[in-house]
């Protein structure tokens, strides 16, 4: 029995909400923490009549670190399960040391201000460095190893679908199924139809960044960048169909690459349609996706914020979306001195998820897993002091934790190559 702390309350955060109150017999109780407070309270009357789990609220900002230290004291959780901003996982780290307890998140941190002054001095020397150029990176978290490895303290990095358990299912293929793993290819493949003309499966602010940056992919332990979207590939995903396919940077590369370097090649594709694209690319020319403040009517405005506030919140894409998610990894290496090749993935249905949780299917498959990795380190199972990715535990309880709670993984013995 265990008691977490959940900071954030958007559209992952309310499945992973879901999923804590359906597995009471690990979450006896919960407080769903947010700067809108108001928002916490109706998740939690939504869910309490259906659960054991004690739900409680409180109101923060997750930028605050000694009101979160407070929070975190005054709670006294075993665990912080941070499904906020990838901008505040530093702040929250930090509470986290301060308060003494574990902290859990879906995604790595990266600067909601990318012309600060300091920040971006140390962005500019890593990308001579290493020769990526993408905002968001494991390096900042991977700097508090030696804090969390003195105070005893549990890290979990990056327990979403991708990053989290993607490479969870590098893990396991390197356990259960190759001697040696020579290229792993990670596919991302969201087939559903949600109505609109354009919007985001998630965050848009993040989800728009993140696909207009230069792609990069891992290749004999180093990085090679390519311009947005300029490597297109098409693959018949199970279930789906045939989808267009686009390689991007994402950072369980980066993880992997460090903790599997005999992997001699890397990368991660993701499916869009030509109508997003061309949507991106014209918001992009007219500078919708810059990070950098301009004046409008006397004030200070941030483009990308402005149009995250135009474009349709993903929460509400749940009673519009239909189609299926293909979400998962094809690996090639050698078991018994034989060439061997594997697929593993899980196949997400938008309807099922909204009729389960009121959620569309990218929330529910990072809302699963967020859940999975809190349950792994408040049980003990996944405990030991320092930072983490998920690639770096045992597998075997998260895999059968994903065929338990929602996510149940197929695999291919016979898959076809991405060339």
């Amino acid at each position: 029995m265990s008691r977490l702390l959940i900071i954030g309350c958007g559209g992952v955060a309310s499945v992973a909400i879901a999923k804590c109150c359906q597995n009471s017999d690990v979450f006896d109780e919960i407080c769903i923490a947010s700067r809108t407070v108001s928002k916490c309270e109706a998740v939690a009357a939504k869910w309490q009549p259906l659960t054991k789990t004690k739900i409680t609220t409180a109101a923060v900002d997750a930028e605050d670190v000694p009101a979160l230290t407070k929070l975190i004291n005054d709670y006294k959780p075993d665990a912080v399960l941070n499904v906020a901003l990838p901008y505040q996982d530093l702040t929250i780290m930090d509470a986290c040391l301060a308060a003494g307890v574990h902290y859990i998140d879906t995604a790595n941190y990266e600067p909601e201000d990318t012309d600060d002054p300091e920040w971006r001095k140390i962005y500019e020397k890593r990308c001579k460095d290493l020769g990526f150029s993408a905002y968001f990176d494991y390096s900042w978290q991977w700097a508090y190893e030696d804090k969390f490895k003195n105070a005893g303290l549990t890290a979990l990095l990056g327990t979403g679908f991708d990053p989290g358990v993607t490479s969870v299912f590098a893990a396991y293929a390197k356990k259960h199924y190759f001697d040696t793993i020579d290229t792993i290819d990670i596919l991302d493949c969201n087939g559903g139809d949600h109505g609109y003309a354009f919007a985001t499966n998630f965050n848009p602010e993040i989800n728009l960044r993140e696909v207009s940056a230069p792609g990069s992919y891992m290749e004999n332990g180093k990085w090679v960048e390519v311009p947005a979207m300029s490597i297109k590939r098409e693959y018949d995903f199970p279930q789906v169909g045939m989808k267009d396919m686009y390689l991007l940077h994402h950072e369980e590369i980066e993880a992997l690459g460090r903790n599997m370097p005999e992997v001699k090649r890397i990368r991660f594709f993701m499916t869009f349609g030509q109508s997003y694209l061309d949507h991106m690319r014209c918001l992009e020319d007219v500078g919708m996706l810059s990070t950098t403040p301009i004046k409008f009517e006397g004030r200070d405005i941030v483009p990308i914020q402005f149009l995250k506030a135009l474009l349709p919140d993903p929460a509400t894409l749940g009673p519009r979306t239909k189609g299926k998610t293909n979400i998962g990894c094809i690996f090639t290496g050698k078991k018994d001195g034989k060439e061997k090749k594997i697929f593993i993935y899980n196949v997400c249905d938008h309807e099922e998820c909204y009729k389960e949780v009121g959620s569309q299917a990218i929330s529910y498959t990072t809302g699963v897993p967020a859940m999975i990795g809190a349950m792994m380190v408040v049980t003990g199972k996944w405990q030991k002091p320092g930072v983490f990715t998920t690639d770096e535990f045992d597998p075997d309880p998260y895999m059968e934790a994903l065929n338990k709670w929602g996510l149940p993984w197929v695999v291919d013995e016979n898959p076809v190559l991405v060339d």
